[in-house]
């Protein structure tokens, strides 16, 4: 069990800027052990904050990317056959509540909803988990928590939480940093100079703009960081700025037109 634990340790301090009051208000739910709910467009931190938490609580983190094809079992865990016969491994939901780690579904609502009603009974006061196919009834470890993200952009009919589920949760609202604290989180992630990070930043904003307009959703932060990582290996920023930024989010012309233009205008090409 130790060397379970030690595994899922977060050893480094993630970086994070707080934008407001949330490190506070995470602290507190997880005394409580409360699950907790995150929601915000891709790539505004939202990963990175639970991993600084983790870090920051002396937590063990385990996280678990969702998607429409993961099954209960690919969370709870399923029999396996080997040399000496059917073996039993704990799925990472499973392993979270036994070690008392936090458990981070990212993107909660990629899976299907008949997958994500076996975390019900581990948010309430209850704090378990029946694994029916071997007939063991887990009881979370106190150190314990769930914690789910989600793009709320991203909703449809099809994907979205049921009411049931939602309520069992508390939430936070994620979004882009304001401008002067992207700034900063662009140049200390890629090493950049301050002018660079504020140019690549002002393109993000843009892009933002677009949203609804021909975007489905704008530049994150991410990609602004991906930018800056190829500036610095001596990429010119024209190139940099279309390759991480403009290509993978569109393949509409004139969208991309927009940008290019904005990108030469910003950088002075």
């Amino acid at each position: 069990m130790p060397n379970t634990i030690a595994q899922y340790k977060v050893t480094r301090e993630p970086y994070y800027n707080p934008q407001g009051d949330e490190i506070i208000l995470f602290e507190a739910a997880y005394a409580e052990r409360l699950p907790v709910m995150i929601k915000g467009p891709t790539g505004c931190g939202k990963s990175r904050f639970v991993e600084h938490m983790a870090w920051r609580l002396g937590k063990p983190l385990i996280s678990v990317a969702c998607n429409e094809d993961m099954t209960a079992s690919d969370l709870v865990g399923r029999y396996l056959l080997d040399a000496q016969g059917t073996r039993w491994v704990d799925g990472p939901l499973t392993t979270a509540a036994r070690i008392g780690a936090i458990c981070y579904l990212d993107e909660i609502v990629e899976a299907r909803q008949d997958t994500t009603v076996v975390i019900h009974p581990l948010t309430d006061h209850r704090r378990n988990l029946p694994l029916d196919k071997k007939g063991e009834l887990v009881q979370a470890h106190p150190d314990f928590q769930l914690v789910i993200s989600y793009n709320p952009g991203y909703q449809s009919l099809m994907k979205d939480l049921k009411q049931s589920t939602k309520q069992r949760f508390a939430a936070m609202d994620f979004d882009y940093a304001p401008e002067a604290l992207e700034v900063e989180i662009v140049r200390k992630e890629t090493g950049m100079d301050q002018d660079i990070a504020a140019k690549l930043v002002k393109i993000g904003i843009a892009a933002r703009h677009l949203k609804g307009h021909g975007l489905d959703e704008g530049i994150s932060t991410r990609l602004l960081v991906y930018a800056g990582q190829l500036i610095r290996r001596g990429i010119p920023p024209g190139p940099a700025c279309r390759m991480a930024m403009v290509r993978p989010i569109t393949d509409d012309a004139d969208i991309r037109a927009t940008l290019d233009h904005a990108i030469d205008a910003i950088f002075g090409v």
